[in-house]
């Protein structure tokens, strides 16, 4: 079977599916690798280290998807908004796999499912220890976590650090993290590497230990937060009441911080608003607020997706696809991980799918021409498919 990988041509994407290094791996599993020209470039991997770790140039994207009996990409369509011509090359009997967006943009999942070929959205990873190696979300949440930090003491007017110096000491900067999901943990982590006094919050009080496990204060709120995650270990949406109440009793936290790095998203759903308008007018001039759920509609009432807005002498930053701007390391991070995927699914140099197993069924969207999804069927108000029918080879 011929594995494709085609140039990413989300705007502004610079990461590549399927790194250099993943190619011996593949190969070894019976299976061929045919690279687009220039896929790699944007990420630091040039078009010679593919072929010297044994893959196949295609001159042209047509030429990767009229050969390929699977497709791997970081976003597809329904994840891409420039992925349309994508869909009129797809076809009968391929396999797709990469980010889809399915449980935000339905409708594109069901456009998918009509080419008849197999789609699996790399979003719906279950959160079990056998697929740790495939959460490609957690991935770049890491890439993100890290990055706002870096945002943020970019634009804040003072240093991260305490420093003691012949001018005077210089006080740590106070950076409150609200989530502590793999990107608020590992914003945590860099934000004490820089040497910041950090404080934390989350609806789960289970994840105290690990935020104190990082030098970071747990910012207990007297709340009843009940099941703030699902079955599937993402977060779960909670009611309006509960988010009133909890953005009062975030009020002085916000206030008394240079940074806010908020990081809270709801699978499929508009991201919360925890950071008023008001949140935002009693901080310092100068403070920073960077917003990882601004792809989702922002945890800050006043974020702009894709956007730095000053408000109150405040900046808002609402960055939109931040691991594209670290390509190098989030490619190798999601090649292993979509590449872990694919080995998963092949068996004997062929793919299987197998939907009596766990990780191969809640990542199969669509199938033998038809959207297969349980979630994405109730969405598009399908019914529910019976047992046995249709969605396995």
């Amino acid at each position: 079977m011929i594995v494709g990988v085609p140039r990413e041509t989300y705007p502004g994407g610079c990461q590549v599916a399927v790194v250099p290094d993943a190619v011996p791996g593949l190969v070894k599993a019976g299976l061929e690798v045919l690279v687009e020209q220039g896929a790699g470039e944007a990420a630091g991997y040039p078009d010679r280290a593919y072929r010297d770790k044994g893959a196949a140039l295609a001159v042209s994207r047509d030429e990767v998807f009229s050969r390929a009996d699977i497709v791997l990409q970081y976003q597809a369509f329904g994840a891409n908004p420039q992925g349309d011509a994508d869909l009129e090359r797809v076809r009968q009997g391929q396999a797709v796999i990469a980010f889809l967006e399915p449980l935000s943009n339905a409708g594109a999942a069901g456009r998918l499912a009509g080419t008849g070929a197999a789609a699996f959205s790399m979003e719906l990873m279950p959160r079990i220890t056998r697929a740790q190696s495939m959460d490609a979300l957690s991935s770049m949440a890491t890439v993100s976590g890290y990055k706002a930090v870096l945002l943020a003491a970019g634009h804040l007017p003072r240093m991260f650090p305490m420093m003691m110096t012949a001018a005077g000491t210089a006080t740590p900067a106070r950076v409150f993290v609200v989530g502590a999901g793999v990107a608020g943990l590992q914003a945590i982590a860099t934000s004490r590497r820089l040497g910041a006094v950090v404080q934390a919050y989350d609806v789960r009080p289970a994840v105290k230990e690990q935020v104190e496990s990082l030098g970071s204060k747990f910012l207990e709120l007297e709340l009843e937060a009940g099941e703030a995650e699902d079955s599937g270990g993402y977060a779960r949406e909670m009611n309006e009441e509960f988010l009133r109440r909890q953005r009062e009793m975030m009020a002085r936290a916000v206030a008394d911080s240079d940074v806010v790095i908020t990081t809270a998203a709801v699978p499929g759903k508009k991201a919360p608003v925890l950071v008023t308008a008001g949140m935002v007018e009693n901080m310092r001039t100068g403070s920073v607020v960077v917003d990882l759920a601004a792809e989702r509609g922002g945890n800050c009432e006043l974020t702009k997706p894709g956007e730095t807005v000053l408000e109150h002498g405040v900046s808002i930053i609402g960055p939109v696809n931040l691991p594209s701007t670290v390509p190098y390391h989030s490619s190798q991070m999601y090649s292993r991980n979509v590449t872990t995927f694919l080995l998963h699914l092949i068996k004997e140099g062929q793919l299987v799918i197998d939907t009596e197993d766990e990780i191969t069924r809640e990542t199969l969207v669509a199938a033998g021409g038809e959207v297969v999804h349980p979630r994405v069927r109730e969405i598009l108000g399908l019914a529910p498919k019976t047992a046995g029918q249709g969605g396995s080879d």
